[in-house]
């Protein structure tokens, strides 16, 4: 598991070895999902890569419905769907960050495409 963290930390740092990563994270697992949602907005995204070796992200935003009385509609979700290279998504790896949370868009990949975290070392 430390190997593959490694190799993340490390892929990160070089457009050609983060390609390599990606090429690689994508021949074994076909999408990444995942989502952030606070009490008043959410965002569900998938990334794949496509067949010229680019980045896809389809992004799904939307207002959470609040509680309360009376037929209140939250407005429908809003679809976006971005086509990227591989070195824009690095870049954009490294330096997004949410704007409610402490955690780098980084972060979220390496949690939801079950990289081990540094403290997963520490066995």
């Amino acid at each position: 598991m430390a190997d593959k963290k490694a190799d993340w930390k490390e892929a990160l740092k070089s457009e050609d070895a983060f390609k390599d990563f990606i090429t690689n994270y994508f021949r074994d697992h076909k999408q990444l999902t995942g989502s952030y949602d606070i009490p008043s907005y959410y965002e569900h995204y998938t990334v794949t890569l496509d067949s010229h070796d680019g980045i896809v992200i389809t992004l799904v935003t939307g207002m959470n419905q609040t509680g309360g009385s009376g037929n209140v509609s939250a407005p429908l979700p809003f679809k976006q769907k971005e086509t990227m290279s591989i070195e824009d998504f690095r870049n954009l790896i490294l330096h997004k960050k949410f704007a409610d949370q402490d955690m780098s868009l980084a972060d979220v990949f390496q949690t939801v495409a079950g990289v081990p975290d540094a403290n997963d070392d520490n066995d």
